[in-house]
């Protein structure tokens, strides 16, 4: 079996082995090492990348106790190589998956919680317990969780023999099989887990709770560490700032800027609303085509609006009557109001000249229309 060096020192990033055998597979090569610091995927994290021999390693697993890693190149049986870490993955990888240990052993010291899922990738961590948990909860979760970082507990990785198992209360998603390693946080978690980890929770720097969801009677929490956690902030610190200087407050007071501005903004459609209206019922007022089929157009209505406008018209003086509003993608949006069967059979002819979507019933058509105003001018004219 190959030598786990990952085991021993998840900071070892470049060690030597020999090539044991070499496969070609999917269209590349399969090489097993007598040794390796490339940690292949499992424990829900992906695995390492690097290089042997400056040939690219781009994925490394696990069969049946055998560790292969994948290159674009062959080597011989017996071949002599230098690996190489990527090891700014390996490290952010590490990060997250040290935080994740402290948030799952939080959450079950804490609520009971049983960690029923994990997922890390290069741009997300979740993390799936299976109780609900408030937003204090949560809370409090993430406080606790970034005291055991500040303190910088040591992280112990190790084997302890069946004897030794059977005395230590720790977490396990899973049933395992053979040698249980043990990754332990002085009073914070102990769970049964293959990965490298950081040396101490001081090495993950922050950890952050961003979101959390329900999920099947439990709850899915996504969660980002020390680097990722420091960029997720830059961006979130910059996105806020501009939108400061844009209101002209400062960044901690835009909450209040935007509500202010929502508040007016609301203000402003509710007086746009009665303008409308009154403009509707002056255009209603004054309307005297004798067309038995007419089109109006307006700027920025809505259907609900249109709707109200072609109803008016139709109740008037009869017809077919249309309004269509102008959308800034060239698309217009419409609605049509005539007698049932009279429009019925308008609306076909409408669809037959144009592309159209939607539709209606009880003398009421609405949608959008890809046309534009002189083209629509000229077919209702018709």
């Amino acid at each position: 079996m190959t030598e786990k060096l990952y085991d021993n020192d998840s900071f070892l990033k470049e060690f030597t082995a020999e090539i044991i055998e070499c496969y070609s597979a999917d269209g590349g090569y399969a090489a097993v090492l007598d040794r390796t610091a490339f940690f292949p995927e499992g424990g829900g994290q992906p695995s390492d990348t690097g290089f042997l021999n400056g040939t690219e390693v781009f994925d490394v697993q696990i069969k049946n106790g055998v560790i292969y890693h994948y290159t674009h190149e062959p080597f011989k049986k017996g071949e002599c190589v230098t690996g190489k870490i990527n090891f700014n993955r390996r490290f952010d990888f590490m990060q997250q998956h040290s935080g994740e240990h402290i948030v799952s052993g939080t959450a079950h010291r804490i609520y009971g919680c049983e960690n029923v899922g994990f997922h890390l990738s290069d741009d997300i961590v979740t993390l799936d317990f299976d109780k609900p948990l408030t937003p204090e909860q949560i809370s409090n979760i993430e406080k606790l969780s970034n005291q055991a970082v500040f303190s910088d507990k040591e992280i112990y990785t190790y084997y302890p023999n069946d004897d030794e198992l059977k005395a230590i209360t720790y977490r396990s998603k899973k049933e395992i099989e053979g040698a249980v390693r043990i990754v332990e946080i002085k009073d914070t978690d102990i769970c049964a887990c293959c990965a490298p980890h950081v040396k101490s929770t001081g090495q993950i720097g922050l950890i952050k709770l961003l979101s959390a969801e329900r999920l099947r009677g439990g709850v899915r929490i996504e969660i980002k560490c020390g680097g990722r956690a420091l960029f997720d902030y830059n961006e979130r610190y910059k996105n806020t700032a501009s939108i400061g200087e844009k209101l002209a407050v400062k960044y901690n007071e835009t909450f209040a800027a935007v509500e202010r501005l929502a508040d007016n903004i609301n203000k402003l459609k509710y007086t746009v609303t009665g303008l409308k209206k009154r403009l509707t019922e002056e255009k209603v007022k004054s309307f005297c085509n004798k067309s038995v089929v007419s089109a109006e157009f307006e700027d920025d209505f809505d259907i609900k609006e249109m709707q109200i406008y072609a109803d008016a018209l139709y109740k008037k003086a009869g017809g077919i009557r249309g309004v269509f509003s102008r959308q800034q993608d060239g698309v217009m949006m419409f609605a049509i109001c005539g007698q049932a069967d009279e429009l019925e059979h308008f609306f076909v002819l409408f669809k037959e000249r144009f592309q159209v979507k939607g539709g209606g019933r009880n003398g009421m058509v609405q949608g959008s229309v890809s046309a534009d105003e002189t083209e629509l001018k000229k077919f209702f004219a018709r």
